[in-house]
């Protein structure tokens, strides 16, 4: 009798092949990610606690922190609401313009977050198409908190819905079209049905938009005029104080945005892990 032979499982690899793997992940991470983490962390601290809670607590530091946090609470929900209507458009209905539609919510993954505020500035601008008009009506949103909410808007709008595309397509429409056979309304419909298996990726979707609001440097710095304790978030306040040499202040902000990050990675992280058979679930369904 011949012996049976095992056939090589696709993961069977040289034990040498995993620990190369495995220490150029290390080695990645450790480079790119630990390194300026703690940087960043030891910098604020090198000249104490006290030092760099005064840095956090200054007027301009905490106008900026204001400011973020406001940006954040506006141009967020509003891109969710956007996602998901998006979202269900595309995956649930089939109309002419549907592959361009697709086409332009990437176009802010591909258009330099620099150029997208300049072109704000074209539109809004006093010296822009719109820029005369509005200031006869005494609307001001160069320069203000509207450019830097419509500036955050934009770099981060497709973030919702590129996490809901896929799965709303891949789920298909079988369960829409029996609860409408079955006298569901519209609303009623995407409420009761829709939402509930999109939650997840849903929540996933707000997270990332909102780590990225708040972490946005090129538009907003277009739009925003640097008016210290008026227009400066805290990426434009980190940039304020390191170009005057404040590296203790500007680590210290720094520092509070990684935070900030950290605290939203962690935050899906322990929604993964908290809810992992509901998730696995939802995205076999």
């Amino acid at each position: 009798m011949k012996p049976l032979i095992r056939p090589r499982s696709a993961t069977d690899d040289h034990p040498l092949t995993k620990i190369v793997l495995s220490a150029v992940a290390v080695v990645f991470i450790a480079l790119f990610l630990v390194m300026p983490l703690a940087t960043v962390f030891s910098e604020a601290l090198a000249k104490g606690w006290e030092a760099a809670r005064d840095a956090l607590i200054a007027p301009d530091a905490l106008d900026a922190i204001r400011l973020t946090l406001i940006v954040a609470a506006i141009a967020v929900p509003l891109n969710m609401v956007f996602g998901l209507a998006a979202s269900w458009c595309v995956a649930k209905f089939d109309f002419k313009g549907k592959n361009l539609l697709v086409t332009l919510i990437d176009i802010p993954f591909s258009v330099s977050p620099v150029v997208s505020g300049l072109v704000y500035v074209l539109i809004f601008g006093l010296q822009g198409w719109l820029g005369q008009d509005l200031r006869d009506h005494g609307i001001k949103i160069i320069f203000a908190l509207p450019g830097i909410v419509l500036a955050t808007m934009f770099v981060t709008f497709p973030f919702v819905a590129r996490e809901l595309i896929p799965l709303m397509t891949d789920q298909g429409r079988d369960e829409e079209e029996a609860a409408v056979s079955l006298g569901a309304s519209g609303w009623s419909t995407f409420r009761r049905v829709t939402l509930p298996n999109v939650k997840w990726a849903l929540l996933y979707g707000v997270l990332l938009c909102n780590a990225r609001a708040m972490g946005e440097f090129g538009a907003v710095s277009v739009v925003s005029g640097h008016i210290r304790g008026l227009t400066d978030t805290m990426p434009l306040h980190v940039e304020v104080l390191y170009n005057d040499y404040q590296y203790v202040g500007a680590f210290a902000v720094a520092s509070l945005l990684a935070m900030l990050a950290l605290v939203t990675l962690g935050l899906k992280s322990l929604l993964e892990w908290r809810f992992a058979g509901e998730i696995a679930a939802t995205h076999k369904h």
